[in-house]
């Protein structure tokens, strides 16, 4: 069966819960109030592409390539991004809700996560250098073995990162984030 190609086209209210979205090749295309929540997105190619005001929420993602993708306002609940396409695998999240995905093992480099719910979710083992943690929410998220190198946490809340069990060289964190790197030694910031 031959794959499509589509570009340039905007969807919008469209659900695709009972009607999957069509294998193949979406570039340069929005998606707008899309309610997409359990369809099966596996092995789709989405590049240059922009989600906004849609539900992802545990969509079936296996091989499915995210190229310069842009999720703005959306629910992306129990998501497994280690299961997608790797190759030039890049996304920018903003005002989403993340909680409990995973994005574990993944070359996150410079990714920018803006405003986001990012709670209980998986990072373990990923590289997310240079990345940037804007007003987030990462309560219970978990990093470990992370690459924290060169990212920002300035304005982010509720994170606990163990500095000796992650590398965090020149990442920026606010005061009021000691407590979130102190955690294991028990002790009082104020």
């Amino acid at each position: 069966m031959n794959k499509v190609y589509i570009e340039d086209k905007e969807f919008s209210g469209k659900t695709f819960a009972k009607n999957e979205l069509i294998k193949g090749e979406y570039e340069n295309c929005i998606f707008k109030n899309c309610y997409l929540s359990n369809s099966d997105l596996s092995e789709i190619t989405f590049a240059d592409c922009a989600f906004e005001n849609c539900d992802l929420s545990l969509a079936k993602i296996s091989q499915t390539a995210f190229k310069n993708v842009k999720f703005k306002s959306c629910k992306l609940l129990g998501l497994r991004f280690e299961d997608c396409n790797l190759f030039l695998l890049s996304m920018f999240f903003e005002k989403c809700f993340l909680n409990l995905s995973s994005f574990h093992k993944l070359n996150l480099k410079a990714t920018k996560f803006i405003e986001c719910s990012i709670k209980e979710v998986d990072f373990v083992q990923s590289d997310l250098t240079n990345s940037i943690f804007e007003n987030c929410d990462l309560e219970g998220s978990v990093f470990e073995n992370t690459i924290l190198e060169n990212s920002d946490f300035r304005t982010s809340y509720n994170f606990i990162i163990d500095p000796e069990n992650n590398k965090i060289k020149k990442a920026k964190f606010s005061t009021s984030g000691l407590r979130g790197l102190l955690f294991k030694y028990n002790i009082q910031v104020e």
